[in-house]
């Protein structure tokens, strides 16, 4: 346990911060998935608006460092390649 005044304030804003990154963590994997089944599905308007939405979300949590820019990176192009790929499987 911290002693500290300082030291104390330290811990509960550490707290504070790893529960909202926690729950944004939480939603990200949520879009994603939301988006991949929706791609699975063949439901292209509903997983367009979904890859909308997970691309915004990584690129908050990259420019809050809440993820390594580069793990951001990694996982939008991963889902762009499904977007991609998908889009193209129902195009022909």
């Amino acid at each position: 346990m911290p002693n500290t005044p300082s030291a104390i304030k330290s811990l509960k804003q550490n707290q504070k911060r790893r529960l909202q990154n926690r729950i944004t963590k939480k939603v990200i994997k949520t879009y994603t998935k939301r988006t991949l089944v929706a791609l699975a599905a063949g439901e292209m308007d509903k997983a367009l608006a979904d890859y909308k939405a997970t691309v915004s979300k990584l690129d908050k949590a990259g420019s809050r460092r809440v993820l390594h820019p580069n793990t951001t990176a990694r996982r939008k192009a991963k889902l762009a390649r499904a977007f991609n790929s998908a889009k193209a499987k129902l195009a022909s």
